[in-house]
C-alpha cells in the first residue's frame, strides 16, 4: 500500500513538472474568446433609467409608475425580424421534416446511397463501418430509444432536395414529397400547396426558475426539462380575421411569401412562435461555430420588458418617444413613425400597412421603429402591478400561467399614445396579429459595456 501511494505521488510530481506552471495555479486555460456582434443587431449598454408612464399620464401612471431599474448590456436587433429572415427558419424546417421523411423511408426499404433514388437521402449512419468510436456507442446504446424509433439519426445535408416534379428522383421521392403538400381536393387553380401543419419545430429548454427553488433539492434534472413543438407557418389569414369588413385579401394572399414584401416585418407570428425562432437562431448559429471550434454564443431571446423599453429611449431618459420630445412630427412636418395619425388617416405617414424593417430614422442606439410599424412581442406576461413588485436589477416577470403576454411599441393601426416608449399592451400568447412582429436580443458576454461609462 505504501509503495503504492509513493508511485502516486511520484508520478503526480513528474506530471506538475511537465506541465509549465512550475507549480502555481495559473488556472486553466481555455479557448479564447472574443466578443462578436451578431449580424444585424446593436450592442445596448447597461445601465440605469426610470421606467415607467410620467406622473401627467393619471390613467398610464397606474399601469406603468415610474421606477429606476438597471439591466445589463446586450444586443439587439436593428429591427424587426422581417418575412425573409423568418422565412429561413420556415424553410429550414420545411427542409428538415423532408430530408427526415425520405431518411426514414429510405431505411424501411433498404435503400442505399449509389442507386441515384431515394437512397441518397438515407441517414448519414446507416453505414457503420465508418462511423468513428464515439458515433458507434452512441448509435448502438441510444439511437431508436425515442417515440418514432429515430431519434439520434443524423441527416444527410451533403445532396440538395429536389422541388422540380419532372426532376423527382423515383416514385419513393413523389411519394414522400406528396405528403407535404395539401390533398389535391383541397387544391385549385391547378396549384397545390404546402400543407404548412406539417412545419414543425421541436425544442426543449430547461425551467431555470421551477429547478432552482430550494424544495426541488434531489429532483433529477430531467424533471425541469420542458418539450415543445410548435406550427412555424404565419398565420397569414390575421389579415382578414383582425378587420371585420374590409377588403385585404392582398396582403393575406402575397405578404408573407412575395419578395415584393422580403424586407417588411413579418407578421401573423404568435409569441409561441417567436419564442420557437430564437431557439432555432441560437441552434442555427451554434452549429456554424460548433463546425469552426468556436465557444457557444448565449442564447437568442426575446427581451425583456424592462430591456426593451431601455432600448427603445436609446439612452435618452424621460422622453415620451424614441426620437425624444413630445411630436410624432419632426421640423420639417414629417412624420417620425408609421401609425394612425390624425384621427384616423392611415396615409398621412406614406404607409397604408407595414413599411419596410429599416424605414424612417433610428434612435440613438441605432434601432429602427421601435416605436410604430409592428408591435413587438417581448418576453413578459402582463400584470398591472408588476413594476410594484419587480427587482430593480434586470426585472423580469414571465408567469408561465399568465397567457397575455405584453406587446411593445404601437404599430402601423395604432394611435400615437401606443407608440410612446412607456406605454403597455398585451394579446395572448397564442394570438397572432397582423400588426404584431417581434425582435431578439442576446446577452452580451465579457467586461459589461455601461452607458454611464460613454459618458
Amino acid at each position: 500500500m505504501k509503495k503504492l501511494i509513493l508511485l502516486i505521488a511520484v508520478l503526480a510530481f513528474l506530471t506538475s513538472c511537465g506541465s509549465g506552471d512550475k507549480g502555481q495555479l495559473v488556472g486553466v486555460k481555455g479557448k479564447k474568446w472574443h466578443p462578436e456582434k451578431p449580424y444585424g443587431m446593436e450592442l445596448i449598454p447597461g445601465g440605469a433609467f426610470i421606467m415607467g408612464k410620467a406622473d401627467d399620464d393619471l390613467a398610464g401612471i397606474h399601469d406603468a409608475p415610474t421606477k429606476t431599474v438597471t439591466v445589463r448590456s446586450f444586443y439587439m436587433d436593428a429591427t424587426e425580424i422581417t418575412n425573409s429572415e423568418y422565412r429561413q427558419f420556415v424553410n429550414w424546417v420545411r427542409d428538415s421534416t423532408i430530408r427526415t421523411k425520405l431518411a426514414i423511408l429510405a431505411d424501411e426499404i433498404g435503400e442505399t446511397p449509389g442507386n441515384g433514388g431515394i437512397g441518397e437521402f438515407a441517414f448519414k449512419d446507416a453505414d457503420t463501418a465508418n462511423m468513428t468510436v464515439y458515433e458507434k456507442y452512441m448509435y448502438d446504446n441510444y439511437v431508436g430509444l425515442g417515440p418514432t424509433g429515430y431519434e439520434g439519426r443524423k441527416l444527410n445535408h451533403d445532396i440538395d432536395l429536389i422541388f422540380d416534379t419532372d426532376d423527382y428522383p423515383d416514385e419513393y421521392y413523389a411519394e414522400v414529397m406528396d405528403t407535404m403538400y395539401l390533398p389535391m381536393e383541397e387544391s385549385y387553380n391547378g396549384q397545390r400547396t404546402w400543407d404548412v401543419t406539417k412545419f414543425k419545430f421541436q425544442y426543449t429548454y430547461m425551467d431555470m426558475e421551477k429547478a432552482a427553488k430550494a424544495s426541488n433539492k434531489g429532483k433529477k434534472r430531467s424533471e425541469f426539462i420542458i418539450q415543445e413543438e410548435v406550427e412555424i407557418y404565419p398565420d397569414t389569414t390575421a389579415w382578414i380575421r383582425d378587420f371585420a369588413y374590409s377588403y385585404n385579401e392582398p396582403m393575406h394572399n402575397d405578404y408573407f411569401w412575395h419578395e415584393a414584401y422580403s424586407d417588411y416585418p413579418v407578421v401573423g407570428v404568435s409569441w409561441a412562435q417567436a419564442k420557437a425562432f430564437c431557439e432555432w437562431r441560437t441552434l442555427y448559429h451554434n452549429a456554424d461555430r460548433k463546425e469552426r471550434d468556436k465557444h457557444f454564443v448565449n442564447k437568442y431571446r426575446l427581451p425583456s420588458e424592462a430591456e426593451w423599453e431601455y432600448a427603445a429611449r436609446g439612452g435618452l431618459q424621460a422622453a415620451t418617444y424614441p426620437w425624444g420630445g413630445y411630436y410624432t412630427k419632426n421640423d420639417r412636418g414629417c412624420f417620425m413613425a408609421n401609425f394612425k395619425p390624425l384621427r384616423g388617416d392611415y396615409a398621412a405617414d406614406q404607409a397604408l400597412y407595414t413599411v419596410e424593417a429599416e424605414s424612417y430614422e433610428p434612435n440613438d442606439f441605432n434601432l429602427y421603429n421601435m416605436a410604430g410599424n409592428v408591435s413587438e412581442w417581448v418576453n413578459a406576461s402582463y400584470d398591472q402591478s408588476s413594476y410594484e413588485f419587480v427587482s430593480t436589477i434586470n426585472p423580469s416577470v414571465n408567469d408561465v400561467n399568465n397567457q397575455r403576454k405584453v406587446v411593445r411599441g404601437g404599430s402601423w393601426k395604432d394611435v400615437a399614445y401606443f407608440l410612446q416608449v412607456s406605454s403597455r399592451d398585451y394579446e395572448y400568447a397564442d394570438s397572432a396579429r397582423s400588426y404584431i412582429g417581434f425582435r431578439t436580443v442576446q446577452d452580451y458576454m465579457g467586461t459589461d459595456v455601461t452607458l454611464n461609462a460613454r459618458n
